[in-house]
């Protein structure tokens, strides 16, 4: 049953924007305090990858099935168990007495996260009338990128003063105060496949091809890496067959297979991602150990890049409800394309306005990239459909942002194998963060094609 216009579309806004608020926020903070969390737990830079990387896997690999379970049970119900899942389990985060419990907690976060991307995305689309939607989306998007501005700021100043078991905890209490607001706001139940079974079968294949797609990937260039992602190709071809013939899938393919637009948009999301999301971690690395400055002076200049995103996503958000979202994407993944480009060439003595001035640039392109494409998807496919879109939407940003932290570990593993970083290994650091932008510009150039062939017949 479908109840939304009993809702004030604004509050379910600010519902979903308080939410959307917390991830990202967690995620652009811990980079920050990447370096204090690898000496409290003796972990060296590849095992600091998988911080993010666990995190990013777990939250893929789950998205779907919750999407496919929030049409059954209920999307508010899976959003607010999300929610609770998350909060938890970062407050846990603050407590962890090791590495290993540290890593599992933040798989636990991203199961949560699954929960909460498996459904934002579809309840807002549900909410909001295809006019109006840009916009909303826009403010949404200008609020995740508003996080991620604010989170090496505040979360550079939490560390510097209260170390960085504040962040986890600040963050995993803020979250509990979104389940109350939910409660308040989101006042109904979007249910719209109720009775219909769930496909426990494909979303076990769906999981471990996945899994082996992503953990393969980080594994590379070990052979370990290499048979990991032919099974995870495997599982997933296995998974395609399996699904045509499912009454009642977990993901219908035919979504994806008869619908151009929203195969390549998708396509161009999971690029985007996967040529972007590494340059936070590889350069707050690079700002501390090879620069020297402590996570609040990273963090101030990490900044610039989000806080124009958020200026450019509300801008692309609302001129997409005007002219075709689908040219405004393409735009803008040709600007991160000159952005990643010129951070392909950082030094050691690179002048930090030139930096800035690099970041200021990716941040445009993301800004305009991001909400117009989400909007063609969306818009792409029947109601019925919106929790699978949302859902596919959120894996190709994790699986992209997973294969982009894969790019980084594995360009580091290449050049300093083990090691913790220290002034010994700082060229070979340098080495591995320049291949990792060639890398990441070459993939976007790739996305740029993608993004340009939606349309075309």
């Amino acid at each position: 049953m479908n109840t939304e216009k009993q809702l004030h579309p604004p509050h379910v806004l600010f519902v979903l924007c308080v939410a959307s608020f917390l991830v990202p926020f967690m995620g652009s903070s811990i980079n920050l305090a990447l370096p204090q969390i690898g000496e409290t737990f003796s972990m060296n830079a590849v095992t600091l990858t998988w911080l993010s990387t666990i995190y990013l896997i777990s939250t893929a690999i789950f998205q779907v099935p919750f999407a496919r379970l929030a049409d059954l049970i209920g999307r508010r119900k899976v959003f607010e168990a999300g929610v609770l899942c998350f909060s938890l389990s970062t407050i846990l985060c603050g407590f962890a007495p090791s590495g290993a419990v540290f890593i599992g907690l933040r798989f636990l976060a991203g199961l949560g996260s699954a929960m909460q991307f498996g459904t934002g995305m579809a309840i807002l689309t549900a909410v909001f009338p295809p006019h109006r939607r840009g916009k909303a989306m826009g403010i949404n998007t200008a609020t995740v990128y508003t996080a991620l501005a604010t989170g090496p700021l505040l979360g550079g100043l939490l560390t510097h003063y209260f170390g960085w078991q504040s962040l986890f905890i600040v963050s995993g209490v803020v979250g509990l105060s979104v389940i109350a607001l939910s409660r308040i706001f989101m006042n109904v139940e979007w249910v719209e496949a109720k009775g219909e079974k769930f496909d426990w079968k494909g979303s076990c294949i769906y999981g471990l091809g996945l899994f082996g797609l992503i953990y393969g990937f980080t594994q590379l260039p070990h052979l370990a890496g290499f048979c990991w992602l032919a099974g995870g190709v495997t599982a997933l071809t296995g998974f395609v067959f399996y699904e045509r013939q499912c009454l009642s899938p977990v993901f219908n393919i035919r979504v994806f297979s008869g619908n151009r637009v929203f195969a390549f948009s998708s396509l161009s999301a999971l690029i985007n991602y996967a040529a972007t999301s590494a340059v936070t971690f590889m350069l707050s690395l690079y700002l501390q150990f090879i620069r020297g400055f402590d996570a609040r002076h990273a963090g101030l200049i990490l900044i610039s890049q989000a806080s124009i995103q958020a200026v450019f996503a509300m801008l692309s958000g609302r001129l997409s409800d005007k002219i075709p979202p689908s040219r405004l994407a393409t735009l803008g993944m040709g600007v991160i394309v000159v952005g990643l480009t010129g951070m392909a060439f950082i030094s050691a003595n690179t002048p930090i306005p030139l930096l800035i001035v690099l970041l200021l640039l990716l941040g445009i392109g993301f800004g305009i990239f991001s909400s117009p494409n989400t909007n063609v998807i969306m818009s792409s496919v029947d109601k019925k459909y919106y929790g699978q879109a949302s859902a596919t939407t959120g894996t190709m940003r994790l699986t992209g942002q997973a294969f982009s932290m894969g790019i980084a570990g594995m360009a580091i593993a290449l050049k300093l194998g083990n090691q913790k970083i220290h002034p010994a290994v700082h060229t070979a650091f340098l080495d591995s963060l320049q291949i990792t932008f060639i890398i990441c510009a070459i993939l976007c150039a790739l996305g740029v094609y993608a993004s340009s062939r939606r349309n075309a017949r």
